[in-house]
């Protein structure tokens, strides 16, 4: 008999009776009842996270920075409540952590007072960073904590963020206030340049004025030395004037005290006498003329007189005559006669040789006569003037003796000046030299400031200076400098999606291991009636693959329509699909044969491998080494990965080699069945008296 009208003949055992129609429809629906189901409960639980409860308490006090108002937590908290994220319920503190507690919430959001405070701080000197408070407990739902964990992540970035664009403006504001005060330091600089190229010069110039300083120096040290010299003669000088003048002063003193009486008493005697020496001056001087006039004749006069009384004496008192007793008195008479006619000779000389000298005399003569008349005038007060004039000579001796007293200071003064002129001639000789180095310093100190000028300058041309635009848009880049550029390819739209490639092949793993709970896996008249291995293999392997296509088309029907499982190869899906229950009712039949009542725990053992091996939810390389071991050698692991390609779209590279992997596995365990078929014909005691049923 052929294994298609075996296999026929098998399906229909269960039309006969309630209770195997029941069981076939129990068949059909279990799978779809365990993939769907699965695949419902997991659908999009991240689209329903707003039914979940949380906590949020907001003791946030706010904070002020740059003269701005910030309040960080009642901004995250409106920002929460637009997002629908969770279930937000605004509680104090106390009731969050007793809700967290008791499960009333399954975690809590807190904002501490001072979050706005810590925010601010950025501004400040001591820049402290803000805190979010999460408070989760596993023991209500360990899942929700790890969901939390990423959405409070966000939160904490988003926050983040803003705060970092605030701190950041005001860094691009200083920016702009930098570069405006390095520009006015760069024109300061060029301003500085220009002051100290004229210190420069002047600089040189003052060098050149201290050289000439220098050589007026020497000479003033080599004057003042001089005049230190001669300020000595001046001070010996000086006390000998003031000697003079103090022994005049004592003499004059002295004279004083015996003329002054006299004066005092004879100031008219003394004025007539004047007035008589003016007048008798006055009366030479006009007999003068007569003198020269008469001098002549008085002179031949006197020389005839004299020879008539020479001649009256020779004749009176010669020897031959008797004594004349009037002799002695002619003799007296005639020498008086010789005498003055040799006056009067001498005299007329004399007129004769010094008339110059008597236009002198009579000069003089009027000199006298003035000053007699003077004196004659001043008579009167002759006393008080002799007065005044001792007075007179006491001040001069006075200011002799002060200026003795000053020429020895000028001369001390002097000596002290002239170290000094010398020291200030070293001096200058070393302002000069250090002049010369100033000039040089300058001179550097010029160059260097027209480098700092343009060292400014280019610096102000780096530093940037921000708009408001600017500033705006280069806040935003660098409070959040890298984006995450996702590209989802072949993107799962929903949670459920992503898990299909899993729980598919698990539920027909099921349905494959439930159809051999009610069909046998080798077909008892076949065995009985001698067929081939293969017919009998085949005979037990078709019902049970007509039944997984029923049941793959069920499930993927209401995947599909009821739950809204989209595929990008529905066709290819449901194809590749037939063949995996092909492939699952091989390997579930073969256990089965091989094995008897200990292959259907064997069934149950292989789909745990299967399912912690196969990558379904967290790729295979997270799990342990015994896994990773395992994986490529079982045929769930190919068909999550194909599936996924032909569910979510992608190179169809693994489901070629997952097809290929199929069919050797339905081959090979259809022909290990067939082995097992083989077996089965020969009656053994194990066989009739099994040690295990099921």
């Amino acid at each position: 008999m052929r294994s298609s009208r075996l296999a026929a003949l098998e399906l229909r055992r269960f039309g006969r009776g309630k209770l195997p129609r029941a069981a076939l429809v129990a068949l059909l629906v279990l799978p779809l009842l365990y993939g769907a189901l699965y695949l419902w409960s997991f659908w999009d639980p991240y689209g329903r996270l707003d039914r979940i409860p949380v906590a949020l308490v907001n003791d946030d006090q706010g904070a002020t920075a740059s003269g701005r108002r910030i309040s960080a937590g009642a901004d995250i908290v409106t920002g929460l409540r637009d997002s629908d994220t969770f279930d937000w319920h605004e509680v104090s503190a106390a009731e969050a952590r007793r809700g967290v507690e008791n499960g009333t919430y399954y975690l809590s959001l807190t904002m501490p007072a001072d979050f706005s405070e810590r925010i601010a701080s950025s501004a400040g000197d001591s820049p402290e960073t803000g805190a979010l408070q999460v408070r989760t407990n596993d023991a209500n739902n360990y899942i929700v904590g790890q969901i939390s964990r990423t959405v409070f992540n966000e939160v904490r970035s988003a926050a983040s963020t803003k705060a970092s664009r605030s701190f950041l403006d005001r860094i691009f504001i200083s920016f702009s206030g930098i570069h405006g005060q390095t520009v006015k330091a760069a024109e300061g600089a060029d301003t500085l340049t220009g002051g100290i190229g004229k210190a420069e010069k002047g600089s040189k110039d003052l060098a050149d004025g201290l050289k000439d300083a220098k050589t007026g120096s020497a000479k003033l040290a080599k004057g003042v030395k001089k005049l230190d010299a001669g300020a000595g003669t001046l001070a010996d000088g000086s006390r000998q004037v003031a000697d003079g003048t103090q022994e005049l002063a004592d003499k004059v003193d002295a004279v004083y005290g015996e003329v002054g009486p006299y004066l005092a008493k004879n100031e008219k005697t003394i004025g007539d006498t004047a007035r008589l020496v003016a007048d008798s001056a006055r009366t030479v001087r006009d007999n003068l003329g007569v003198l020269v006039k008469t001098a002549p004749a008085a002179a031949k006069t006197a020389r005839t007189a004299a020879d008539t009384l020479d001649e009256v004496y020779r004749a009176r008192c010669s020897a031959d005559l008797l004594a004349d007793p009037v002799c002695p008195d002619l003799k007296k008479a005639r020498d008086a006669a010789d005498d003055v006619a040799a006056v009067a000779d001498d005299l007329d000389t004399l007129i004769a040789d010094q008339n110059g000298d008597l236009k002198t005399l009579d000069g003089n003569l009027a000199t006298l006569q003035q000053q007699a008349q003077a004196l004659a005038d001043r008579a009167p007060h002759l006393s008080e003037d002799v007065a005044d004039a001792v007075k007179k000579i006491d001040r001069l001796n006075d200011g002799a003796a002060r200026v003795a007293a000053g020429a020895e200071k000028l001369h001390t003064g002097l000596g002290t000046a002239a170290t000094g002129a010398t020291g200030l001639d070293t001096g200058v000789g070393k302002l000069r030299t250090g002049a010369y180095d100033l000039s040089g310093g300058m001179y550097k100190l010029v160059d260097g400031s027209g480098r700092l000028a343009g060292g400014l300058h280019d610096g102000a041309d780096k530093i940037p200076d921000y708009g408001t635009k600017d500033r705006e848009q280069r806040t935003g880049v660098m409070a959040d400098p890298v984006q995450l550029a996702s590209q989802d390819l072949h993107k799962a739209p929903n949670y459920g999606t992503g898990f299909a490639p899993y729980f598919i092949p698990l539920s027909l793993w099921v349905g494959a291991m439930v159809a051999y709970m009610l069909i046998q896996p080798l077909n008892r008249r076949a065995l009985a009636a001698g067929s081939a291995a293969w017919r009998i293999a085949l005979a037990g392997w078709l019902p049970v693959v007509a039944v997984g296509v029923l049941q793959t088309a069920a499930l993927m029907a209401v995947l599909h329509w009821a739950i809204g499982l989209q595929m990008a190869r529905a066709a290819g899906t449901v194809g590749f699909l037939f063949l995996v229950t092909a492939c699952f009712a091989a390997l579930v039949q073969w256990l089965n044969a091989r094995f008897g009542a200990a292959g259907r725990i064997l069934v149950l053992a292989l789909l745990m491998l299967q399912l912690t091996s196969a990558g379904g939810t967290y790729p295979v390389q997270t799990s342990p080494g015994f896994f990773n071991a395992i994986h490529p050698f079982l045929p769930m692991s190919y068909v999550v990965s194909a599936l996924r390609r032909l569910i979510t779209g992608g190179g169809l590279g693994p489901v070629w080699q997952a097809c290929a992997v199929m069919t050797a596995f339905t081959a090979g365990a259809l022909a290990l069945t067939a082995l097992s078929a083989r077996r089965r014909q020969v009656w053994t005691l194990d066989r009739l008296h099994p040690e295990l049923s099921l």
